[in-house]
């Protein structure tokens, strides 16, 4: 199979979609592989790490669009990218389908196969091609989180771990998951005093037996939810439901209730948000007010430390993109359950529950188009 992984074009991303080491695997099994140049030159992989393990270089993204049967990225593909997309392609990348109805409808149109890595599941019920992004994500959410808070910013001025004598600063964490536990785990070191929220029993008893002390949790109804929002210098909204649009948390109404200056940092932004004044900012641009409250909503946070997400990233898509390319789309599918719940688009047909639901929009069963 040809391999093609085009540079990413979204403000201020510099991850790529495959690492020297992945290229090197999918060579030595006898695949070709195209890298468009210095797509990798962002997370520190030169033209010439690629060239050495036997990749080939090409000068633009639409000649690497139009020599390979699949094309691995990072982020959704923009508008000028999708229209470079053809029947019969596939297309391996996080898509974040739910809150997009312009992407949908253009893959759609594209007649491509199209697998979300954000809808990837393992035997655990994990989301495994999604949790080294929201890995480093959480661990990201309270460093902007506390840049957020500083008064030259628009926050409250306040200091996340205080100082002897004047108390930290409260963070509540919506959602227990990876996002949420790493999150509070970053939070808590930093000396913040930390609640997480969880509607899983399960759940919060796991975080109450790993972290002690480390933090504190609570059941996130909406009473609870609210209570403690009225309290916090920092809300970071970590909720997900797999392909689907995220829940909206805290809505405009409720900012007037909040802290003056508090910072709401949106880690769900791809899936749409989880508060309802949140709207995508990018790195460039990455905060912005309402009334009074600062929101931190940027929509590829990994991308702000390239290498460690791509490296984090490709150690998790290779097994994958790997049985792609050997097997074909369809036989590796068939083969693995959890690559299947990937499959979004195929052929002009929608085929994720969770996004038909979002846009209304008809869907079939993933397995109906094996």
């Amino acid at each position: 199979m040809h391999i093609g992984c085009p540079k990413e074009i979204k403000p201020q991303e510099f991850r790529v979609g495959m690492t020297p080491s992945a290229a090197y695997e999918a060579v030595k099994a006898g695949h070709t592989v195209t890298i468009e140049t210095n797509a990798g030159a962002g997370a520190g992989f030169s033209d010439a790490d690629y060239v050495a393990v036997g990749a080939k270089i090409a000068g633009t993204a639409k000649e690497v669009f139009a020599a390979a049967d699949m094309i691995v990225k990072v982020k959704e593909p923009q508008a000028v990218e999708r229209k470079m997309l053809r029947e019969g392609q596939i297309l391996f990348t996080y898509l974040h389908l739910a809150p997009d109805p312009e992407q949908t409808k253009d893959l759609l149109a594209s007649g491509a196969t199209c697998i979300a890595y954000e809808t990837v599941t393992d035997d655990r019920g994990g989301l495994p091609l999604l949790a080294p992004m929201s890995e480093v994500a959480g661990r990201l959410a309270p460093q902007v989180g506390a840049w957020t808070l500083q008064k030259a910013n628009g926050g409250r001025g306040v200091l996340l771990g205080g100082v002897p004598g004047v108390s930290p600063a409260k963070v509540l964490v919506i959602g227990g998951g990876v996002v949420g536990t790493h999150a509070a785990k970053i939070a808590a070191g930093m000396g913040a005093d930390v609640t997480v929220l969880d509607r899983s029993i399960p759940r919060l008893r796991y975080l109450d037996d790993v972290f002690g002390g480390t933090f504190k949790n609570a059941y996130a109804s909406a009473a609870n939810t609210i209570e403690l929002a009225r309290q916090a210098d920092m809300i970071i909204g970590a909720v997900l439901i797999p392909g689907a649009a995220a829940p909206k948390l805290i809505s405009k109404a409720q900012l007037k209730e909040l802290k003056p200056g508090a910072a709401l940092v949106d880690v769900a932004i791809d899936q749409g948000g989880c508060f309802e004044t949140s709207r995508a900012t990018t790195h460039q641009d990455p905060i912005y007010d309402v009334d009074g409250i600062m929101h931190y909503c940027v929509a590829n946070m990994p991308g702000a430390v390239a290498r460690t997400s791509t490296i984090a990233l490709g150690n998790a898509t290779m097994p994958f993109m790997m049985a792609l390319a050997n097997k074909g789309w369809k036989q590796a599918c068939a083969d693995d359950k959890h690559l299947l719940n990937g499959l979004n688009v195929h052929a002009g047909k929608l085929t994720y529950a969770a996004v038909g639901e979002a846009l209304g929009l008809p869907t079939v069963a993933a397995a109906s188009v094996l």
